[in-house]
């Protein structure tokens, strides 16, 4: 097991923490598989009412472990792929789910927040998703879901174009709530969670599916770029922006 995501009950929340500050929280199959876990327990604990996500303080995550696309861009094994588990049940997600955003959130770093409910950002904050700048495809139901919540043109800008967004870029553009100073962002985002939990939890539970509407075709849409994102994986323009990326890491 890895020691990368931290998993603790605070009341009524459950927090998943992912704690791999060295390499900026970039994440593997392994992390991966472990958040799934940490979703699916949360939704099974009848005493868990609301998930809150966080990343470290100065970084939420800098999304895939480029390594762990060079094994399957190489490789061709497709089956060390766990965010694909991780997604899904974040996109049907039975209780209410929080994050906490300080400094980078790249890639899936990003395209989670459009799947959680409420979503704190520090004014360090910052977001970009540079799927086809590596040879990629959007992921997450993303390229479904961000043109309807921010219009086409600025989820083209975001999943296209893999333009920096701002805090306030991305307030405006509808994925996140509200933007605090880094040194208060956790305190705020639990406290966040824990109101949440604290409300009629059927209530909360009628009223949230209604506001979520039907997910099924975000889901439909989430394994239709999967099979894309696979392919391209094993693309030269993929294998060419990968090797380049680990060269200048270097």
């Amino acid at each position: 097991m890895s020691d990368h995501i931290e998993i603790k009950l605070d009341g009524a929340v459950q927090i998943i923490r992912m704690n791999r500050p060295d390499k900026k929280n970039a994440l593997t199959a392994e992390m991966y598989g472990q958040m799934s876990d940490g979703l699916i327990s949360a939704f099974e604990n009848d005493a868990v009412k609301s998930v809150l996500i966080l990343g470290c303080p100065g970084v939420f995550s800098a999304g895939n472990d480029i390594g762990d696309f060079m094994k399957i861009a190489m490789s061709g094994d497709r089956s060390s792929m766990q965010v694909f588990d991780f997604l899904e049940q974040l996109i049907m997600a039975k209780k209410p789910v929080i994050a906490g955003v300080d400094g980078l959130a790249i890639g899936i770093g990003t395209t989670m927040l459009l799947h959680c409910d409420y979503v704190i950002a520090s004014e360090q904050a910052s977001f970009k998703t540079p799927f086809v700048d590596l040879g990629l495809v959007p992921e997450a139901g993303s390229s479904l879901f961000a043109p309807r919540l921010m219009g086409h043109h600025r989820a083209f800008e975001l999943l296209a174009m893999g333009e920096k967004f701002s805090p306030q870029d991305a307030r405006d553009a509808g994925f996140v709530n509200a933007i605090v100073k880094s040194d208060v962002l956790e305190k705020t985002a639990l406290d966040v969670a824990a109101d949440i939990a604290s409300k009629p939890p059927q209530a909360m539970e009628i009223t949230r599916k209604l506001i979520r509407g039907d997910r099924s075709d975000i889901l439909a849409r989430m394994k239709e770029e999967a099979v894309l994102f696979g392919e391209r994986l094993a693309s030269d323009e993929a294998k060419q922006a990968f090797m380049a990326f680990m060269s200048k890491g270097k």
